[in-house]
């Protein structure tokens, strides 16, 4: 499995990096960024997979978190995939709508012309990337999950459905519902049809209802995030946690948003997390 190095970047001591390879998950050309620590110069480290929201790529993260450090201290590569498959023959939204489409993959594997060629995010992520990061880089078997929004959404699921691959699951402002979110209806429904039975595979609240084993998880979600209330759906999700009494530690932080100032702010509560459970 060709990759091709297109940047290179040495900060706290490691090295950010960015690549792209020939996916055949989602038959197209993919880029991702890596972040190897100091620590990998000599040795095997644990991987955090970094999935990111609407209208990202692999750089939003990896340029506004300021991750790098705590990682660098850590000992823990990042892997930032981007957030949907792309390239000319690559279907978009015919309206061009932010939330659907290029930037929109919502992390799921898609059944439904003319989708389902390419938008297979979910094994992408799951399976195909790590296989290829365990390959080429010095990382071990030891993984974790985390992301923002829609990729927090994503981080979710993946966890819950593969306990047996994570040790540890994190999100911040994650869709927690999106079988009754907009975003959520509107994506599941071009992507997987109106079976929605289906949809619940991709939802962490119906999830958590069927989950056979525990990952650990944190979620942080800021009190001033104007999406909280229509789209995100916190609430649901403390419900789902209540009545399973899964392992789930939830925050709302006061006064922050849903941008990379909040991210910014806690991510390094979030790796340290990680870290503890590896």
């Amino acid at each position: 499995m060709s990759l091709e190095n297109i940047s290179s970047n040495k900060l706290f001591g490691g090295w950010h990096k960015q690549y792209t390879h020939d996916s055949q998950t989602l038959n197209c050309n993919m880029r991702f960024a890596i972040y190897l620590p100091p620590e990998s110069q000599s040795k095997t480290v644990p991987v955090l997979y970094w999935l990111s929201g609407l209208t990202c790529t692999d750089e939003n993260f990896m340029q506004k978190s300021g991750a790098q450090r705590v990682a660098s201290e850590l000992g823990i590569a990042i892997v930032a995939p981007d957030t949907s498959p792309r390239g000319d023959d690559v279907p978009d939204d015919p309206d061009a709508a932010y939330d659907f489409g290029l930037g929109a993959g919502f992390y799921v594997n898609a059944t439904r012309q003319p989708w389902r060629q390419h938008y297979q995010m979910y094994d992408y992520v799951v399976s195909e990337l790590p296989e290829l990061i365990e390959q080429q880089f010095p990382v071990n078997d030891k993984r974790s999950i985390a992301g923002h929004s829609m990729g927090g959404h994503g981080a979710l699921v993946i966890a819950l459905h593969n306990p047996d691959r994570y040790s540890s699951v994190s999100a911040f402002s994650p869709i927690c519902n999106p079988v009754n979110a907009p975003w959520g209806q509107k994506a599941f429904m071009g992507y997987l049809g109106n079976d929605r039975e289906q949809w619940k595979h991709y939802d962490a609240c119906e999830l958590l209802k069927i989950s056979p084993e525990a990952v650990p998880a944190l979620v942080d979600q800021g009190s001033r995030d104007t999406f909280l209330h229509e789209q995100l759906h916190l609430d649901a999700l403390k419900k789902a946690v209540a009545d399973t009494g899964y392992p789930m530690t939830i925050r709302m932080q006061e006064g922050y948003d849903h941008s990379y100032h909040f991210i910014a702010t806690f991510i390094e509560d979030h790796l340290r997390f990680h870290s503890q459970k590896f």
